[in-house]
């Protein structure tokens, strides 16, 4: 597995390492505060210390519920796609579509050729760093999926729009390394969408992530999994961040049938339900992978980003999945 990659990069993690998906409910400050920057009632400036508040409100509590490897929270983002699409070249953002449920997201027009012009989410995660000793993922949406979510105008196929990302969106990996982030995370949710598509989203992740000294983890999440497993394995990545408990945690099968060979973190907390877990049940989860899964490979999180429950909904979901991973290192 990947400890040893961890330990060359100077991190030293405990068994069952605990983290999140990336995201958390923005409390009702920042909520306050946005709707007055739409109105225009308050400047950008003031916006983004608000941003920075609900930044740091996030490290304290992952903090306290003792989060081994933290996450920024993504407070200055709305949507994971249109977010990058608004900062690099060749976009314009169009109207607004349904993404799941009544959540709704401006799809974007990749209408000229795309361009990282300056780092993203550098300054972001170095001041959520800064609040912290313990590691604060890089957080980054990748090629295919920005490609998947976005109407596209000026490459011939999706391949070649989805490979022309993949190197602007390197650029920004290598400013996030440079900037000191050891443990990145390439969001990939739209990967089981079109299983005839994984060849290219495993080039696409080569020319993202190889070469690179980074410990690199892909989120994919609510898809026909039977239909990339294991073909999936081949993306270039240490780590695996899987949706297990909303789906019954039926991918163990697959595992069964086919040997899972990376580091998992796998969702013990349904992100969708309001329902708080029992910390019986995170168990039995957790104690199911066990049954198929090497315990030095497993990591401990949520199936998804918490953005779309109650921060006390998120808290105690974290703390349910904290408390069960820290019990079962003794």
């Amino acid at each position: 597995m990947s400890r040893a990659k961890l330990e060359q990069l100077g991190i030293e993690l405990p068994l069952f390492p605990t983290t999140s998906v990336g995201s958390f409910p923005k409390p009702d400050f920042l909520m306050k505060a946005r709707g007055d920057f739409a109105k225009k009632l308050i400047s950008r400036a003031d916006l983004e210390r608000v941003e920075r508040q609900a930044t740091e409100f996030w490290i304290r509590q992952q903090e306290k519920l003792g989060v081994d490897v933290l996450v920024d929270g993504e407070m200055y983002r709305g949507d994971m796609v249109a977010y990058f699409a608004e900062n690099l070249e060749g976009f314009e953002i169009g109207g607004l579509v349904r993404s799941y449920g009544n959540r709704y997201y401006h799809k974007p027009i990749i209408n000229r050729e795309v361009r990282w012009k300056r780092p993203i989410t550098v300054d972001w995660w170095k001041y959520a760093q800064s609040l912290t000793r313990k590691p604060v993922k890089g957080m980054l949406t990748g090629a295919y999926t920005v490609m998947d979510w976005s109407f596209i105008e000026s490459y011939p196929d999706r391949r070649a729009a989805t490979l022309a990302l993949a190197g602007e969106i390197r650029k920004e990996v290598e400013a996030l390394i440079q900037a000191g982030a050891k443990i990145i995370q390439i969001d990939e949710p739209a990967v089981s969408v079109r299983p005839e598509e994984l060849p290219v989203a495993i080039e696409a992740m080569h020319v993202t992530t190889d070469g690179l000294p980074a410990y690199f983890i892909t989120h994919i999440c609510y898809g026909a999994f039977e239909h990339i497993y294991p073909e999936m394995l081949k993306l270039p990545v240490d780590n695996f961040d899987l949706e297990m408990s909303n789906s019954g945690l039926d991918m163990l099968a697959l595992f069964k049938k086919q040997p899972y060979t990376k580091d998992i973190s796998f969702g013990v907390v349904d992100v969708h339900s309001h329902l708080v877990e029992a910390e019986s049940l995170v168990e039995q989860r957790l104690r199911q992978a066990l049954e198929t899964l090497p315990k030095e490979a497993i990591w401990v999180d949520p199936d998804c980003g918490l953005k779309t429950r109650t921060v006390d909904e998120a808290i105690a979901k974290m703390q349910a999945l904290v408390h069960v991973a820290q019990g079962l290192r003794n």
